[in-house]
């Protein structure tokens, strides 16, 4: 197995949780439920559970050093099978990238053609992405098939080669282009708006329902019940301090949606547009406050697109790579085989997701009223990743132990810290899992 270097399993794991949803969600949610008040009550939720449960998931892949289905049963005392069965969390991965290559296909329509033909009003910006996302199939599917193919390529070349140089070079060229637009919109006058709108410091606004949304934005910000941690840290060298490793990604992720949001909401607000929740906010607010920059716009909406799609396929290769691990060791596959097998599949499910929201066969391929793309979002985000993250807590803490996970942690956790770690994985961090799984029933 190739092991990451130090600073490749740092970069690689803080590329799987920067995805789409840090720069659309994130900064959307702290300005309309708190602002400052949102922001520090997320990184307090985020350093605590956020890095506890990094930890946990790591560990388990760390010590394991092999795929998610095997890491339970390797780890188990008496190597019981019926503990492979948690490794399910390894078909999220898969199901999740059925829609979310969907999504970075549109960014990739925006970043190569959209952001050199920029709508002139609003009309004609919903009537762009409307077009795109429910009636260009052919055009939905090249980008859908241009993300498979090069998440494949990336991925099929190994830990070492493909997912670590990747991320070796996309996540300081996202760093750098981030903090180059930041600067740009500080010039601007709008950026106190901006800062206003994301860090006005109101407690009022902390409602039970926004303390659920920031408590799910922290799982599954995080990558967290996918697998996609575990095999990460199965690629992690041995003795690897994976407190601070966790730190590093929990605050880096944070700042960039900080940034994101800073950014976004000043362009938004310098050029009249409104802020816009969810795809809106990058697919029709965006581009038409670039629109209003001029020839300047183009540089700006592609620089911003890049980083989206610098931030999208990073996550994209991490996704996929616990199921791949899986098929590799089974079944005594290539990586190179076991991707394409895997990415094969994905892109074949993908276009049935595509046509789901499509005018002309959206209704062959919607299910209660819901659309097979909404049901794959649905079923990972809801079911499967809530139960994966719920039963490797219960594995860490009572199946391997109190006793053997202390010995696990010598190295980078103190007696002190162990307690108060174990007592968040073992007691609150399932509790917190199992209040955001449920809550969609009573409220």
């Amino acid at each position: 197995m190739n092991n990451f270097s130090k600073i490749g399993f740092i970069l690689a794991t803080l590329g799987s949780s920067i995805g789409l949803g840090h720069i659309w969600k994130f900064p959307y949610m702290a300005g309309q439920n708190g602002g400052g008040a949102f922001v520090l009550f997320y990184l307090f939720l985020a350093i605590s559970l956020g890095v506890s449960m990094l930890i946990a998931e790591m560990l388990i892949g760390n010590k394991a050093k092999t795929n998610p289905v095997d890491s339970f049963v390797k780890l188990e005392p008496n190597h019981k099978s019926t503990w492979k069965f948690i490794g399910i969390m390894a078909i999220g991965g898969p199901i999740v990238m059925t829609f979310y290559a969907v999504v970075l296909g549109w960014v990739l329509y925006y970043l190569f053609i959209g952001s050199f033909d920029l709508p002139q009003n609003i009309d004609e910006a919903k009537s762009s992405f409307e077009t795109l996302a429910t009636g260009s199939i052919p055009i939905q599917i090249a980008g859908f098939l241009a993300c498979m193919v090069l998440t494949g390529y990336i991925v099929a070349k190994g830990a070492k080669e493909g997912i670590e140089k990747l991320n070796l070079i996309l996540m300081p060229l996202l760093f750098i282009i981030f903090i180059g637009l930041l600067i740009y919109a500080m010039t601007l006058d709008s950026f106190s708006q901006a800062w206003s709108y994301m860090f006005s410091f109101d407690v009022e606004k902390i409602t039970g329902s926004v303390v659920l949304s920031a408590l799910g934005q922290v799982f599954f910000a995080l990558s967290l019940g996918l697998g996609t941690i575990l095999i990460y840290g199965a690629y992690a060298n041995d003795g690897e301090n994976l407190l601070s490793s966790s730190i590093w990604v929990v605050v880096s992720g944070i700042f960039i949606s900080i940034v994101a949001g800073l950014m976004i909401f000043t362009f938004i607000f310098q050029f009249d547009g409104k802020a816009s929740g969810g795809p809106g906010l990058l697919f029709v607010s965006l581009p038409l406050a670039f629109s209003q920059m001029g020839a300047f716009g183009n540089i700006i909406s592609f620089l911003f697109m890049l980083c989206v799609a610098f931030a999208g396929i990073t996550s994209t290769v991490s996704i996929v790579e616990p199921a791949i691990s899986y098929l590799r060791d089974r079944f005594n596959f290539s990586q190179v085989k076991a991707t394409w097998i895997c990415c094969g599949a994905i892109s074949i499910v993908g276009l049935f997701v595509i046509l789901s929201i499509t005018k002309d066969y959206g209704d062959l391929f919607t299910f209660f009223g819901t659309t097979l793309f909404d049901w794959m979002d649905i079923f990972t985000s809801k079911f499967l990743m809530p139960l994966g993250g719920f039963l490797t807590l219960i594995f860490a803490s009572y199946v391997i132990g109190k006793e053997r996970l202390r010995s696990y942690t010598q190295g980078f956790l103190s007696p002190t810290l162990f307690e108060i770690w174990y007592i968040i994985i073992a007691y609150l961090a399932p509790i917190v899992i199992a209040i955001i799984a449920l809550a969609p029933l009573f409220i």
